[in-house]
């Protein structure tokens, strides 16, 4: 079933209203959509109330149609919306697992997204936070990063990353060969720093409207086509 990124920036005089569709987006889902999670964002630097961007909003959905949604784009100055296929996934969110990849053995050889999202426990918070800015200096220079933003549900405890690469090989270098990268990844299963948690890697099938909302930090020119 397809998936869907939807991002929208919204004026600061708009944040009022932002927020009111996003508590109704959580309540309502509309008819067709399978699963559907409407998030704040930051900049995934710290994951702690300063890295919040109150101008900037996302959801994901998993639905059996196109789904626009008319409220965003009244309020919106500027959005992005992102088509895209799974590849892998793994974990759960919010007790389900969303994403079924279609099992064909298919070569991401375009652009793909990376999503993770994780809901931390309480008593590990302070531990995961110390841990997060070397690795987000890592990838903010990483080779073939083209965006990235952070995504939450919640202020804090509730949170998780988008990432845009080149393509599948420089997303694997740098989740597995860059060091703090590959700490983190060792450290989780001893610092149980997870009570629920999900990683997700899509083919880029088709990017629309504003790519610096994503922000955008690829070299390559916004006519570049994604992989379809």
């Amino acid at each position: 079933m397809p998936v869907t990124l939807h991002v929208w920036r919204v004026p600061p005089r708009r944040v009022p209203a932002a927020m009111l569709l996003i508590g109704l987006g959580r309540l309502r889902r509309p008819s067709g959509v399978r699963f559907a999670k409407f998030l704040g964002t930051g900049t995934g630097d710290s994951f702690g109330l300063g890295d919040a961007d109150l101008t900037r909003y996302a959801a994901v959905t998993v639905a059996e149609r196109d789904v626009r949604f008319s409220g965003w784009d009244r309020v919106a100055v500027s959005s992005a919306r992102v088509e895209l296929e799974p590849l892998v996934s793994r974990g759960r969110w919010s007790g389900v697992e969303p994403f079924r990849p279609s099992g064909a053995a298919r070569d991401a050889g375009g652009m793909v997204l990376a999503l993770t999202r994780a809901r931390l426990r309480p008593s590990r918070a302070m531990t995961f936070w110390r841990a997060i800015p070397a690795v987000a200096a890592e990838l903010a220079s990483a080779p073939g990063l083209l965006a990235r933003f952070g995504i939450g549900e919640a202020p804090i405890g509730w949170q998780g990353t988008v990432s845009l690469w080149r393509d599948a090989t420089d997303l694997t270098r740098f989740a597995y060969r860059q060091p703090e990268h590959r700490a983190v990844i060792a450290r989780t299963p001893v610092d149980r720093w997870y009570a629920e948690e999900l990683f997700a890697r899509f083919a880029v099938l088709r990017i629309e409207g504003d790519r610096g909302v994503l922000g955008w930090l690829g070299e390559e020119d916004e006519g570049t086509q994604a992989k379809r």
